[in-house]
């Protein structure tokens, strides 16, 4: 029997890594829990993130998961040491995919869009350090944006013009690659593609997290290629009709989600 593969956010962005995770193994029991009751996380203080963090992992725990993915840059800056300290299963968190766009880069110039808690947090500091080295890095805090995402508005004017905005000094020293560093920027894909110069790339690490995360199940002896293909269960800690409105405007909107039932609000 397949194990459960635990997986939260602050909202709707970690259905990337959870879109991505049923792509390469449908079959995988995925539960995802949003803490919409808390959202956003990208402002809040890391002391703060880290507990609220570990009572998610913990929840998930006591509903069945053997494996958890921290689908959030913030809290995975914020916790991931202290998860994997206080819980006894593998965990995998999220960080801005620093690195392969330094090491796609020609011109030695990229950009990182993240929260503000990511861009001033320690995990993007030792990136930066351990990669960023003889390159221009240009971290870029979003604060609203994933706002924006969480409300399921990820095109038009208001999303367009804060990327504009955003990008228009990197742009115009020539970066040619674009990092995501948190997990609603995944679905601004095509607004990104539709505002950027023909060759700069978007690297997002969701289907990374994905695949590392498919990977420690082999190496435990699992096979996630088999089965039929499985729903993804949902939780919000928050109002869950606001969570289901806001998955149906992503899908009105084209997002690349996997098939969801969603449970009643959770109580944390």
């Amino acid at each position: 029997m397949l194990p459960t593969v635990g997986i939260f956010d602050s909202g709707v962005g970690g259905l990337t890594v959870a879109a991505a995770l049923h792509r390469i193994a449908p079959a995988l029991p995925i539960r995802y829990l949003a803490d919409t009751a808390c959202f956003p996380y990208g402002e809040r203080p890391p002391e703060w993130v880290r507990e609220r963090a570990v009572d998610l992992a913990a929840r998930l725990l006591e509903d069945g998961a053997g494996l958890l993915v921290v689908a959030c840059n913030t809290a995975s800056s914020a916790a991931l040491e202290c998860l994997r300290e206080r819980f006894d299963v593998p965990i995998v968190g999220m960080e801005p995919p620093l690195k392969p766009a330094v090491e796609g880069s020609r011109s030695r110039r990229i950009a990182v869009l993240a929260t503000p808690g990511t861009t001033s947090g320690a995990r993007l500091a030792r990136l930066a350090a351990a990669y960023g080295q003889g390159v221009e890095v240009a971290r870029l805090p979003m604060p609203g944006l994933a706002d924006l995402v969480e409300a399921g508005e990820v095109a038009g004017e208001r999303v367009e013009s804060m990327l504009r905005a955003a990008l228009a000094e990197p742009v115009a020293t020539g970066i040619d690659g674009v990092a995501l560093g948190c997990t609603h920027y995944g679905f601004l894909r095509a607004a990104l593609e539709g505002l950027l110069p023909e060759g700069v790339r978007i690297i997002d690490a969701a289907e990374p997290v994905a695949r590392r995360a498919v990977h420690l199940l082999r190496e435990a002896g699992h096979d996630p290629s088999m089965g039929e293909p499985a729903e993804v269960l949902a939780q919000a800690t928050g109002d869950a009709a606001a969570f289901a409105a806001t998955i149906e405007r992503l899908r009105a909107a084209g997002a690349d989600l996997p098939p969801i039932r969603l449970e009643a609000q959770a109580a944390i």
